[in-house]
């Protein structure tokens, strides 16, 4: 009788409820906003392979690690006033070989100023850091920023009075050659028994997703002071492209644009879509495009996730 007695007294499981999977957008860039609004990157269609920390794409099983190299522009060169114990790449380096447990042989081929052509085109970035030819039993992670330079230039372009038809024709141009240096990464990988790792950060700005260059205190002695909402609809474009570069090749993005956002020099304005609360700290420093110290450290810590898991 008993087991009769408790068996009527237990409460009966409540019945499954299925629940929708949340969208990649949904589960990891939420303060952004809607991307089928097509105001922010929708990198769902695209495939990448995204783990739960959203830091960044999984694509490559980055082992032990003989040499990095990087690539890029200033914001890898680093800039004052950060020290440069602070840049970025010198945090990264000191994580890693805290990670590893051993000393890392480092390289820096990043200039300050670069555009994407500067990767192989109008300068040789690749090839002098990791060669043409022979093989390299070096097992090589390469890390880069690229591309600030080519939008900040198209965002002037706008200003100065150029038309959104010619910035589309030249953010294309930008992707074409961004697509071809990554191929050139790709076949490398056939020189390096040990792998060639590359691991790249997509596109952030400064003004918060508005389009306002001026809410950079420095912007109008820096030479681009003004509203360029049309950018908008171009980071969006090249930020997709990255992502897909990434795909395509199983190389690696860092998603700094979306760390970044709600950290530019809107940070704390709770009219911002990108609000993340009224302590939000600037990640970024007085030349508006280059991060701030706390920017390069969470720059570091970001790329150090993307590669250490």
């Amino acid at each position: 009788m008993l087991p009769l007695l408790l068996a009527a007294c237990q409460t009966a499981p409540p019945p499954a409820v299925s629940l929708p999977d949340l969208s990649l957008s949904q589960r990891c860039f939420g303060v952004l906003g809607d991307p089928d609004e097509g105001a922010v990157p929708d990198y769902e269609p695209l495939g990448p392979v995204v783990p739960e920390d959203c830091v960044g794409t999984g694509h490559q099983d980055i082992g032990d690690l003989d040499r990095v190299v990087f690539l890029g522009d200033s914001i890898t060169t680093g800039t004052f006033p950060t020290p440069d114990a602070g840049f970025y790449r010198n945090l990264l380096v000191a994580g890693l070989e805290e990670d590893l447990g051993h000393p890392l042989e480092t390289q820096d081929c990043s200039r300050w100023g670069a555009r994407v052509d500067d990767l192989q085109r109008d300068d040789t970035q690749i090839v002098d850091c990791i060669g043409a030819d022979g093989t390299d039993e070096r097992a090589t992670l390469v890390v880069f920023t690229i591309g600030g330079n080519d939008m900040f230039a198209y965002a002037q372009d706008l200003l100065a009075g150029g038309t959104l038809e010619q910035v589309d024709a030249d953010v294309d141009d930008t992707i074409a050659l961004f697509d071809q240096a990554l191929d050139t990464l790709v076949a490398a990988r056939a020189r390096f028994p040990n792998g060639l790792y590359v691991v790249f950060a997509n596109l952030y700005e400064y003004t918060d997703g508005t389009g306002d260059l001026s809410v950079c205190p420095a912007a109008s002695l820096l030479g681009f002071d003004g509203v360029v909402p049309e950018m908008r609809s171009e980071y969006v474009r090249i930020n997709e492209a990255w992502v897909a570069g990434a795909v395509r090749t199983q190389f690696d993005v860092v998603f700094a644009l979306e760390a970044f956002c709600g950290h530019g020099f809107l940070a704390g304005d709770p009219d911002n879509e990108c609000f993340r609360g009224e302590d939000a700290e600037t990640w970024f420093d007085g030349t508006c495009i280059h991060p701030n110290e706390e920017g390069h450290r969470q720059l570091a810590a970001m790329f150090r996730t993307v590669v250490g898991r």
